[in-house]
């Protein structure tokens, strides 16, 4: 990547009791292309990881909150941190998350071929995401079609997609674009952040885009033996992630900028996902008190 662009781009990589491995091989990806911050979310072994981390060049620092106060808040930490510091491309990952050769520069060079089609202006622009159990591709999703839901053609383009929605890790903001959108929806914690950001920015007419220019390997929940987790077609969380899942997911339905199409679809996957899991898994109890407090309590969230 040319200096020019490098001094454009900045990554957020947020960190939670992380596994020391897949973090350092994604940091180093990340320092040859881009400056990056990590904000890490209260893990008492950060101490001790921290050389391991600021030995890079292009480390920014890590910025060590004391508890976790939630994923939306460690992003909007580092991304406040990324404005501040004048960077106009902004990247957040998970720190699990595995790129392909040349990432950053494939994706600030994807939204400069398709910037120029927005009337509005591009909001974000993310990855083709692969499971690295399966190698199942995450399609790009439409939520207000009947058909042709996934993988349209932006612009007419064979590489890059219109999209209702982008998954938070490898994707990429344009800072400009952000006094508008606002920033992350930090009660929400951590589950549905990236829907609520995506249904706000495509609300105000932004665009969203998927490329499959750039690749991101990434599992989304957790491993399970569970044949329709390990096919990529459920992800499954611990039960007391199913409280904020569920919480958030029924105050989106009250949104009046969330698409028709997603809250009608959503709300028969919603059933039929708790329902699976209050039958079949052995710590449904867990599970139906997570879920029925999170039902109960989005009348809280403003």
């Amino acid at each position: 990547m040319d200096a020019p662009l490098a001094s454009e781009t900045c990554a957020i990589v947020v960190t939670f009791h992380p596994d020391i491995t897949p973090l350092l091989t994604m940091l180093g990806q990340l320092n040859r292309e881009t400056r990056f911050v990590v904000v890490d979310n209260g893990s008492p072994e950060i101490g001790r990881l921290e050389e391991s981390i600021t030995v890079y060049e292009k480390c920014l620092g890590i910025i060590k909150r004391e508890q976790n106060e939630g994923l939306a808040r460690a992003l909007n930490i580092g991304i406040s941190r990324a404005r501040q510091e004048g960077f106009r491309y902004i990247f957040l990952f998970d720190q699990d998350s595995s790129l392909c050769e040349s990432y950053i520069e494939r994706m600030v060079a994807a939204y400069r071929e398709v910037r120029e089609h927005s009337g509005r202006g591009i909001a974000a622009l993310g990855p083709r995401i692969i499971n690295p159990q399966t190698s199942r591709q995450t399609p790009f999703k439409l939520f207000n079609r009947l058909w042709h839901r996934t993988d349209q053609a932006y612009a007419g383009s064979g590489s890059h997609f219109a999209a209702d929605f982008l998954i938070t890790s490898g994707t990429m903001l344009i800072a400009g674009h952000l006094p508008e959108i606002g920033l992350m929806r930090e009660d929400y914690f951590i589950d549905n952040v990236d829907l609520e950001w995506c249904f706000r920015a495509r609300s105000m007419g932004f665009d969203l885009v998927g490329t499959n220019n750039a690749i991101l390997y990434h599992l989304i929940g957790e491993r399970s033996l569970n044949p329709l987790v390990r096919a990529g077609y459920m992800a499954q969380h611990k039960p007391s992630r199913t409280y904020y899942s569920s919480r958030n997911r029924m105050h989106l339905y009250t949104r009046s900028y969330s698409p028709i199409g997603w809250k009608a679809r959503d709300i028969v996957r919603f059933t039929l996902k708790a329902g699976w899991l209050l039958l079949s898994s052995p710590r449904r109890d867990e599970y139906w008190k997570h879920i029925s407090a999170g039902i109960r309590d989005h009348r809280r969230l403003r």
